[in-house]
């Protein structure tokens, strides 16, 4: 059993690796300002501390084998409105998480990453060799702690590993995605089928794409958390590894909405919309870094799988 730090463990992502964690028999500690986490989805059996990650030096000691650190503000618009805000707690908070790890002796990380980093794709396929031209502030708070992460690990031996996420979707248990306010795509769809919205928009239908519609990867929070958990054994000392995490193929918007449609039985109505500035029409990960060097595969690549367990976990939050 080792012990480890959740940073941000009160949120959709980190909520659901912090349980398969506990389930896997190690001690978890979660730290969560509850900013943008829910104390209730702290798990059961982990122990909890309401704090910054700025403060992260008065909590860490070297019994903790390693942090996963899922802290961040990690709304696209509100980092263009307001980037000042993304630079202190992405930049600052993570650059005092690694010098608290440095004074604790703690010398392994896993890091919550984003596919914001490349900004708009050039390629269809991305790969981590992709160009990283970050299109708004959080990508490229993300990709500058990125680059923090590999100067740590070469001056200081820091075992690390990044992940960089695609579409993040689905539920674990009673874990699962409840953002105020909601940008994804799948929940906005469940407000509709739960009568909480009219209609879904719609952003463009002239994309070269199939349908007309934007296509994006779609890959399940559990799947995701055993990336994590996969990283955790394959990290190496003085190394700072990156993979994306992804199912490796696409859905159209159109596609989504259908499938929202068949798992739920509810119509959902559709208003079409202006495209939005900076949405590329295909964003879909390669994920053979992450099969080659995590050993790890997506097992719940089903789309309607994906839905149902969102469906699942929406409906049991409104009591409906």
């Amino acid at each position: 059993m080792s012990k480890y730090l959740v940073t941000g463990g009160a949120g959709y992502v980190g909520s659901v690796v912090a349980a398969h964690l506990l389930e896997a028999g190690h001690e978890v500690t979660v730290l969560d300002d509850l900013s943008t986490g829910f104390r209730e989805g702290v798990p059961a059996g982990a122990a909890f501390i309401e704090g910054r990650i700025q403060d992260a030096a008065r909590y860490l000691d070297p019994s903790y084998e390693a942090v996963l650190h899922f802290a961040a503000s990690s709304q696209v618009g509100e980092s263009v409105a307001n980037p000042g805000k993304y630079w202190e707690n992405n930049v600052g908070g993570s650059l005092a998480l690694l010098a608290a790890m440095r004074g604790a002796g703690v010398r392994k990380l896993v890091f919550s990453s984003t596919a914001a980093t490349y900004g708009e794709p050039t390629e269809p396929l991305l790969t981590e060799e992709s160009p990283t031209k970050p299109t708004n502030p959080y990508g490229a708070t993300k990709l500058a702690v990125d680059h923090m992460i590999t100067g740590e690990c070469a001056a200081h031996g820091v075992a690390a590993v990044s992940l960089r996420y695609f579409n993040v979707a689905g539920a674990y248990k009673e874990f699962g995605e409840r953002h105020d306010p909601e940008t994804h795509l799948i929940p906005l769809v469940l407000q509709v089928a739960l009568g909480e919205r009219e209609a879904i928009s719609v952003f463009g239908e002239d994309y070269p794409t199939a349908d007309g519609t934007c296509v994006r990867d779609y890959i399940h929070v559990a799947d995701l958390a055993e990336a994590h958990l996969a990283a955790l054994g394959a990290a190496v000392p003085g190394e700072h590894l990156i993979c994306n995490l992804g199912n490796g193929n696409g859905f159209s918007v159109r596609e989504v909405v259908e499938a929202v449609r068949k798992v739920t039985g509810k119509d959902i109505p559709e208003v079409l919309a202006p495209r939005r500035a900076g949405d590329p029409a295909v964003l879909v990960a390669s994920a053979e870094n992450a099969r080659a060097r995590l050993g790890w595969t997506p097992s719940r690549p089903d789309l309607a799988g994906i839905i149902a367990d969102a469906w699942e976990f929406t409906r049991g939050l409104r009591g409906a």
